[in-house]
């Protein structure tokens, strides 16, 4: 007799429909990976997630990140030229340290800051389609040993998916190309930080926070992130507004 599919099984499912979606309806990039990040998280159990790109010149760009935390470290890697997102996009193999306390030595800068902000493991995984890596994703874990193999081969698959979704718009995109495609999605993403700002500041909470609150008002409105974004940016939508869900609320009468 079949057993029943677990919690965890549902919504493993839910993410990969949610990610086809995105390849079909109105194609986001930006959108494509904060939508798996958030899910890396859930379904892993692991502390952090982020995503990294590479952009024409072939350096990696931050693209998406669960936590304020994993992205300013992630960002350390790129500006020191060290850690285990670049050395997975440049060998296109997984790049993985159970514990960070005890790293050798390889990357210097990186291992102490990630144990310094609570992070134990380090997980980095490719994102590739047969000869051609794009980038890679990137897994923290506040405690050491925290992903097993199977876990390990789920998170490469989720990250195959966005391989293969971004790689496969390009393909559809005849007059455009990865790079313009990137150049998108890093203008969209500059937009994304400075609204966090803004919110942060109007609202008096974190940056994590802020995030969160752009990302649930876009997916309850079905807007592009950088489009409710770029409205917080500009004035355009206020405070109340996202707390409504899209409306301004009414004075209560007296």
């Amino acid at each position: 007799m079949a057993q029943e599919p677990t919690s965890r099984e549902h919504r493993l499912a839910d993410v990969f429909i949610e990610l086809a979606d995105s390849l079909v309806s109105g194609f986001d990039l930006v959108g494509l990976l904060d939508d798996l990040a958030g899910p890396c998280v859930e379904l892993l159990g692991v502390t952090a997630a982020g995503l990294m790109l590479v952009d024409p010149a072939g350096r990696l760009r931050v693209m998406a990140s669960s936590s304020e935390r994993s992205r300013l470290l992630e960002l350390l890697e790129v500006q020191n030229d060290e850690g285990p997102c670049l050395d997975c996009y440049r060998g296109a193999q997984p790049v993985v340290v159970a514990d960070l306390a005890r790293d050798d030595g390889r990357w210097p800068r990186f291992s102490p800051e990630a144990v310094r902000v609570g992070f134990g493991s380090v997980y980095a995984l490719p994102m590739r389609l047969r000869e051609e890596t794009i980038g890679a994703l990137n897994l923290f874990h506040r405690e050491p040993a925290a992903l097993a193999a199977p876990g390990i081969r789920l998170a490469q698959g989720l990250a195959d998916v966005a391989t293969i979704g971004i790689l496969q718009q390009r393909a559809i995109q005849r007059g455009s190309d990865l790079a313009d495609q990137l150049q998108v999605a890093l203008n969209s993403r500059l937009i994304i930080e400075q609204a966090k700002g803004v919110l942060a500041e109007r609202e008096q909470v974190d940056m994590s926070t802020a995030f969160d609150r752009l990302r649930r008002y876009a997916r309850r409105t079905g807007r592009r992130l950088s489009e409710v974004a770029a409205a917080v940016v500009s004035g355009e939508l206020t405070s109340a507004e996202m707390r409504s869900g899209g409306k301004t609320p009414r004075p209560t009468r007296g």
